[in-house]
């Protein structure tokens, strides 16, 4: 299915969106979307075969997308503080309808929200969130406006998905890791640097993918879009907590992270995700954490 297609990738960029991009580049036209305001960012794009869209989605200038489409990835997403959540409702909802507008006749469309939307359960940091449980009441310390945003983009990509006749299939990852920049990678980076780093349970669990089965899953997930728009959870069956992850950097580098435990009302104490329903899709993933955390943690260190 994707090969030799034209393929948007939205906030082209990002730790996610950006490895995709390269991988589904191997064999199809993509073009990358993002503000691009980085000239060494448009680079990186670049030399990976991609061709990068300038676009700011706060706005309705979208005439740097090509006309024709076959998919679109959305991965766009802006972080917002408090105080800034008009903003992030604009980008993140209202940016969302534009593209998908923009990219009507698309074959499908696959849009990334988060399974940091989904209702805190406090006390029950094991309860595995189906794709039917409640979103909207949760608190991310690190991204005020994460949760009601997202909630606005799905909404979004739910109409857009039936009023374009657009197979869509919304996408809920809860710990991607692989990719630096994430809760795996900053966590490993406080131990290096001795510094603290918060949790907000003891135990603190989250659902885990690798980066590279993301990449390769997507096509799947693609063939899994309808109308109305599918909702998935994208996650292994594989949980990990934050105090386990502690324990690996111990024994992988030596070093001790040292955890901070924050009381913030509202703050997820498990991100847990059933993937049963990704896995009826997917099949199993190809990765398994802690054989690819050592490898992490042992790189980290090797590099200084």
């Amino acid at each position: 299915m994707l090969t030799d297609q034209r393929i948007l990738v939205t906030g082209v960029t990002g730790a996610i969106a950006l490895p995709v991009a390269r991988y589904l580049a191997k064999k199809n036209e993509v073009f990358g979307a993002a503000r691009f305001e980085d000239p060494a960012r448009r680079a990186e794009v670049e030399a990976a075969g991609i061709s990068p869209c300038p676009i700011d989605l706060g706005g309705s200038d979208l005439s740097a997308l090509p006309d024709r489409i076959d998919y679109v990835l959305h991965y766009a997403y802006a972080r917002r503080s408090s105080g800034e959540f008009d903003e992030a409702i604009e980008v993140n909802g209202v940016g969302t309808g534009r593209v998908l507008a923009h990219c009507r006749d698309a074959k499908a469309a696959l849009v990334m929200s988060s399974g940091t939307i989904y209702s805190t359960r406090p006390g029950d940091p094991d309860h595995a969130f189906l794709e039917t449980d409640d979103v909207g009441q949760a608190a991310a310390p690190w991204a005020p406006s994460a949760p009601t945003s997202k909630v606005a983009m799905e909404a979004v990509a739910r109409f857009c998905a039936e009023h374009f006749d657009l197979p869509t299939v919304i996408v809920r990852p809860s710990s991607p890791y692989g990719t630096g920049p994430d809760v795996p990678g900053m966590a490993l980076q406080a131990a290096l640097a001795d510094a603290p780093y918060p949790v907000f349970h003891d135990p603190q669990p989250y659902s885990t993918i690798h980066i590279d089965d993301m990449c390769k899953e997507v096509e799947a997930l693609l063939g899994a879009a309808s109308v109305p728009a599918n909702v998935v959870n994208w996650a292994s069956e594989e949980v990990v907590t934050m105090q386990e992850m502690a324990e690996m950097i111990r024994e992988f580098t030596g070093r001790t992270l040292r955890l901070e435990p924050m009381d913030v009302p509202g703050a997820g104490h498990g991100y847990v995700l059933d993937a049963s329903k990704c896995r009826a899709i997917t099949g199993p993933p190809s990765r398994t954490f802690r054989t690819e955390f050592e490898k992490i943690c042992r790189a980290a260190v090797a590099g200084g």
